[in-house]
Protein backbone atom coordinates (compact mmCIF):
# COMPACT_ATOMS: atom_id res chain seq x y z
CA UNK A 1 0.00 0.00 0.00
CA UNK A 2 1.26 3.14 -0.96
CA UNK A 3 1.70 6.19 1.74
CA UNK A 4 1.22 10.16 0.73
CA UNK A 5 4.43 10.63 2.56
CA UNK A 6 6.85 8.60 0.48
CA UNK A 7 9.25 10.47 -1.59
CA UNK A 8 8.86 10.00 -5.06
CA UNK A 9 11.37 7.57 -5.56
CA UNK A 10 9.89 5.15 -2.58
CA UNK A 11 6.36 5.88 -4.61
CA UNK A 12 7.82 4.72 -8.21
CA UNK A 13 9.10 1.23 -6.35
CA UNK A 14 5.85 0.38 -4.88
CA UNK A 15 4.19 1.11 -8.28
CA UNK A 16 6.82 -1.17 -9.70
CA UNK A 17 6.46 -3.39 -6.89
CA UNK A 18 3.04 -3.57 -7.42
CA UNK A 19 3.14 -4.14 -11.35
CA UNK A 20 5.58 -6.71 -11.10
CA UNK A 21 3.45 -8.52 -8.26
CA UNK A 22 0.30 -8.50 -10.58
CA UNK A 23 2.22 -9.96 -13.88
CA UNK A 24 3.97 -13.12 -11.39
CA UNK A 25 0.54 -13.45 -10.07
CA UNK A 26 -1.39 -14.22 -13.82
CA UNK A 27 2.27 -15.81 -14.61
CA UNK A 28 3.44 -13.75 -17.08
CA UNK A 29 6.81 -13.55 -17.81
CA UNK A 30 8.51 -9.80 -18.76
CA UNK A 31 9.23 -10.50 -22.38
CA UNK A 32 5.91 -11.25 -22.74
CA UNK A 33 4.15 -8.54 -21.29
CA UNK A 34 6.85 -6.05 -22.69
CA UNK A 35 5.46 -7.50 -26.33
CA UNK A 36 1.89 -7.33 -25.06
CA UNK A 37 1.74 -3.69 -23.94
CA UNK A 38 3.54 -2.64 -27.34
CA UNK A 39 6.82 -1.32 -24.95
CA UNK A 40 10.59 -2.69 -25.29
CA UNK A 41 11.48 -5.37 -22.46
CA UNK A 42 14.12 -2.82 -21.09
CA UNK A 43 11.17 0.06 -20.41
CA UNK A 44 9.30 -2.71 -18.66
CA UNK A 45 12.58 -3.78 -16.38
CA UNK A 46 12.70 0.20 -15.62
CA UNK A 47 8.84 0.54 -14.61
CA UNK A 48 8.72 -2.74 -12.42
CA UNK A 49 12.17 -1.59 -10.71
CA UNK A 50 11.27 2.08 -10.08
CA UNK A 51 13.97 3.03 -12.20
CA UNK A 52 12.08 5.87 -13.93
CA UNK A 53 9.45 5.31 -16.83
CA UNK A 54 7.05 7.18 -19.53
CA UNK A 55 3.29 7.47 -18.70
CA UNK A 56 2.84 5.90 -21.67
CA UNK A 57 4.85 3.07 -20.67
CA UNK A 58 2.86 2.82 -17.58
CA UNK A 59 -0.37 2.97 -19.47
CA UNK A 60 0.22 0.46 -21.73
CA UNK A 61 1.69 -1.98 -19.13
CA UNK A 62 -1.77 -1.35 -16.86
CA UNK A 63 -3.98 -1.93 -20.64
CA UNK A 64 -2.04 -4.76 -20.98
CA UNK A 65 -2.41 -6.33 -17.36
CA UNK A 66 -6.15 -5.08 -18.32
CA UNK A 67 -6.24 -3.07 -14.92
CA UNK A 68 -7.22 0.51 -16.92
CA UNK A 69 -9.47 0.73 -13.69
CA UNK A 70 -6.60 1.97 -11.54
CA UNK A 71 -5.98 4.70 -14.46
CA UNK A 72 -9.26 6.07 -13.16
CA UNK A 73 -8.76 6.32 -9.61
CA UNK A 74 -5.73 8.87 -10.04
CA UNK A 75 -7.56 11.59 -10.55
CA UNK A 76 -11.63 10.95 -10.30
CA UNK A 77 -14.01 13.90 -11.61
CA UNK A 78 -16.42 14.65 -9.05
CA UNK A 79 -20.00 13.93 -10.24
CA UNK A 80 -21.77 16.71 -7.64
CA UNK A 81 -20.87 20.51 -7.88
CA UNK A 82 -20.98 21.60 -4.45
CA UNK A 83 -22.03 25.14 -5.73
CA UNK A 84 -25.21 23.39 -6.88
CA UNK A 85 -26.01 21.95 -3.50
CA UNK A 86 -26.94 25.29 -1.37
CA UNK A 87 -29.13 26.28 -4.40
CA UNK A 88 -31.35 23.04 -3.88
CA UNK A 89 -31.50 23.78 0.20
CA UNK A 90 -34.66 26.15 1.66
CA UNK A 91 -33.26 29.35 2.96
CA UNK A 92 -32.30 29.54 6.56
CA UNK A 93 -35.01 30.55 8.99
CA UNK A 94 -33.86 32.43 12.02
CA UNK A 95 -34.45 30.72 15.28
CA UNK A 96 -35.70 33.74 17.18
CA UNK A 97 -39.19 34.25 18.59
CA UNK A 98 -42.06 35.57 16.78
CA UNK A 99 -42.52 39.32 17.27
CA UNK A 100 -45.57 40.68 19.28
CA UNK A 101 -47.79 42.99 17.12
CA UNK A 102 -47.84 46.46 19.63
CA UNK A 103 -50.55 48.44 19.59
CA UNK A 104 -50.37 52.19 19.46
CA UNK A 105 -52.09 53.67 22.83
Amino acid sequence: MMVFDETTEEMMVAVGEQLRALRVSRNIDQKTLAERAGVSLRALRNLEGGQGSTLHTLVCVVRALGRQDWLRTVGPVATINPLMLNRAVEPRQRASKPRIARGKA
